[in-house]
C-alpha cells in the first residue's frame, strides 16, 4: 500500500490537468450549501443598503476606500475594515461559516461596484470589482456562478476554492451584488 501525503495529493490535484476536476464539486456545494441561505433578508438589506450609499461613487473614490483598506489590514486601527465586519450581515456569514463544521473557510458579499458589504473576516483588499470572483457574476446576471482554481489561502494556511456567485434581489429579481464563499478543498474531494 502506498501512503499519499497531503502535501503530495495537493501538488497533484492543482497541477492545470486536475484543476477543474473540482469543479463539479463546487457547483453541488453551490446548490445544495450556498443558495438556501444566500439571499437572506440580512444579505439582501445590507447590499442595497450599500448601494444606495455608493450609487454614485466615482472610480477615485473606489481606489481610495480600497488602499484605506490594505493600509489597515494587519493594523490596531480599521475605521475601513470594521464597518464591514462588524454588522447584522457579518455576523450572519460568521454563523454559515460556523454551521458548515468547517468547509467554509470565509465567506463575504460585495455591493454592486464589487466592494465589500459584510465579511465573515478581513480580506486583503476592500475592492473585489477588478477580480474574476466579481466580474464573472454581478455584471454577467442574476444565475451567473464562478468557480475559482485551489488555492494556498496565505490567511487561512488551507487549500480553497472559491465559489462566487450574483446575488439577486428577491423583491425584484435584478442583481444588486455578488458573494464568494471560501470552501475547504478536502471537503470537496
Amino acid at each position: 500500500m502506498r501512503i499519499v501525503t497531503c502535501s503530495a495529493l495537493f501538488s497533484l490535484v492543482l497541477s492545470p490537468v486536475w484543476a477543474n476536476d473540482f469543479e463539479p464539486s463546487m457547483k453541488a456545494y453551490l446548490e445544495n450549501s450556498i443558495r438556501n441561505w444566500a439571499t437572506a433578508p440580512v444579505l439582501i438589506d445590507a447590499i442595497n443598503g450599500q448601494n444606495a450609499r455608493t450609487s454614485g461613487y466615482s472610480q477615485a473614490q473606489i481606489d481610495a476606500m480600497d488602499t484605506a483598506w490594505r493600509a489597515e489590514v494587519g493594523t490596531a486601527s480599521t475605521p475601513t475594515i470594521t464597518p464591514v465586519l462588524e454588522n447584522a450581515a457579518a455576523d450572519f456569514l460568521r454563523e454559515q461559516v460556523v454551521k458548515s463544521g468547517g468547509q467554509i473557510t470565509e465567506v463575504f458579499v460585495m455591493d454592486a461596484h464589487g466592494l465589500n458589504v459584510a465579511a465573515s473576516a478581513a480580506t486583503s483588499d476592500m475592492w473585489q470589482g477588478d477580480e474574476a470572483k466579481f466580474q464573472q457574476t454581478y455584471p454577467v446576471g442574476p444565475d451567473a456562478a464562478h468557480f475559482g482554481d485551489v488555492e494556498l489561502d496565505a490567511s487561512t494556511q488551507s487549500y480553497q476554492a472559491q465559489i462566487s456567485l450574483t446575488i439577486v434581489d428577491p423583491a425584484t429579481g435584478a442583481p444588486i451584488g455578488a458573494m464568494t464563499v471560501a470552501v475547504d478543498a478536502e471537503s470537496l474531494m
